[in-house]
């Protein structure tokens, strides 16, 4: 009998090769597509909505149309191939399919399921029989601890096995519709996040020297994204300075259970310092005692309480005339067990000027748990955003300073001496 591994190998061709007939139905009028039953509306289109446009995101199969639904701020609902398949056809549901194969997929993941919900309820029964038990019977309160924070490890591991070969699960992930309450949903979209936003993230502050000019290092357990109204920021873009005069609003999206308080800097060490001919850092933005959690990810930074959040208040970035572009480099740091910061006290010693993160994550004994960044230059905008922030130092310009050549210094010849009296050759 084929294992779950097969099984799900099999349902996941039979669902491309579902999509794949009815495209085909759809390219030839007059091809009636496969069905067993009456018609029956497809579960996608029973749940779909229709946008401010009048396009359906479940529908949409051009990339005229899809162009169009974006600008509407909504996004098309799973691939290309599926909204036309089921523009054109009556599709039975997903876990409907008349495929032989595929239904005897779905019994054999089906059983492999049976057998994780035995175990996981065996699992919990342990974990309450040693929660019940007196810590000196079982090593110590330290060694009981331990073993819980093992056994419950393994209990979200089972989770995740028994529905991590449910095409229906894929299906609903793939349309995002994901319940990231459920530990499925956050290991698929960890998973997702690892294989192509985190290296890119990564490699964008590393390889403009965020990490070690800011941070010594970090390691990112959680996606940081960065938009500004309705623009979406790709790690590392330019920015322009009248788009950056307004606060940015944050996605941060943690992939473990439970709810937690982060704080938010938003940093850029590339200020000028002309008297020490060298650069500074200079803090644009700072909070405090930010909750968030696997469902909560919006962080809108202008919204943030002004007495118990914020410590310093949004500065516009601004890159003066003659310097290069600057890193405005974002970070997301964890509070430890969850205590909040006592932001009025803590606001009297923080100054912008000169502000450095790595000792304020020391002192406070801050986890940065994620990053991102964008870059500003000098533009036509630059000089009004500085007048409104309050800024001096518009009708500055840096410039290079020009080093002099060194002289070439001619030094004397030697003389040949003649050795044993013989006359030396003319050169």
């Amino acid at each position: 009998m084929a294992g779950p591994k097969h099984a799900a190998r099999l349902a996941s061709q039979y669902r491309s090769v579902a999509a794949s007939r009815t495209v085909r139905a759809y390219l030839l009028p007059g091809v009636r597509s496969l069905s067993s039953t009456a018609p029956v509306k497809d579960e996608a289109t029973v749940e779909s909505t229709s946008s401010a446009s009048g396009l359906d995101p479940a529908l949409v199969c051009t990339p005229k149309e899809e162009r169009a639904l974006l600008k509407t701020g909504v996004k098309p609902i799973g691939s290309r191939r599926r909204r036309a398949a089921l523009q054109s056809s009556s599709n039975l549901p997903f876990e409907q399919l008349p495929y032989q194969c595929f239904q005897e997929a779905r019994k054999v993941l089906q059983v492999d399921r049976e057998d994780k919900l035995q175990q996981i309820t065996t699992e919990r029964a342990r974990i309450e029989r040693l929660q019940a038990q007196d810590p000196a019977t079982c090593g110590g309160e330290a060694q009981k601890q331990r073993r819980l924070a093992s056994m419950q490890k393994y209990l979200e591991k089972l989770k995740i096995l028994a529905d991590i070969n449910d095409p229906v699960i894929k299906k609903r992930f793939e349309d995002g519709k994901g319940d990231m309450d459920r530990p499925i949903y956050r290991y698929l979209a960890d998973r997702q996040w690892r294989s192509y936003r985190r290296p890119l993230v990564v490699q964008r502050i590393t390889q403009m020297d965020v990490v070690p000019d800011i941070l010594p290092s970090i390691n990112p357990t959680a996606d940081v994204r960065i938009a500004f109204g309705r623009r979406k920021i790709p790690p590392g873009e330019f920015v322009e300075s009248r788009v950056s005069e307004t606060p940015p609003h944050l996605r941060v999206q943690v992939f473990d259970k439970g709810d937690r308080l982060v704080s938010v800097a938003v940093v850029d060490p590339d200020v000028p310092d002309p008297e020490r001919n060298n650069f500074k850092y200079r803090c644009h933005f700072l909070a405090c005692n930010i909750p968030i959690s696997p469902t909560s990810t919006s962080v809108p930074l202008s919204r943030l309480s002004a007495e118990t959040q914020t410590l310093l208040p949004w500065l516009p970035p601004h890159a003066q005339k003659g310097t290069r572009y600057h890193r405005l480099s974002v970070f997301v740091m964890q509070q430890p067990n969850g205590s909040e910061i006592d932001a009025p006290s803590l606001r009297e010693k923080i100054e912008r000027d000169g502000f450095k993160l790595r000792s304020f994550v020391d002192k406070l004994g801050l986890l940065p748990i994620g990053g991102n960044m964008f870059r500003s230059q000098w533009d036509e905008w630059t000089a009004g955003v500085m007048k409104r922030a309050g800024v001096e130092g518009t009708n500055v310009e840096f410039r290079r300073e020009k080093l002099e050549p060194l002289r070439k210094v001619q030094l004397p010849l030697k003389k040949k001496e003649n050795i044993g009296g013989l006359p030396s050759k003319r050169t």
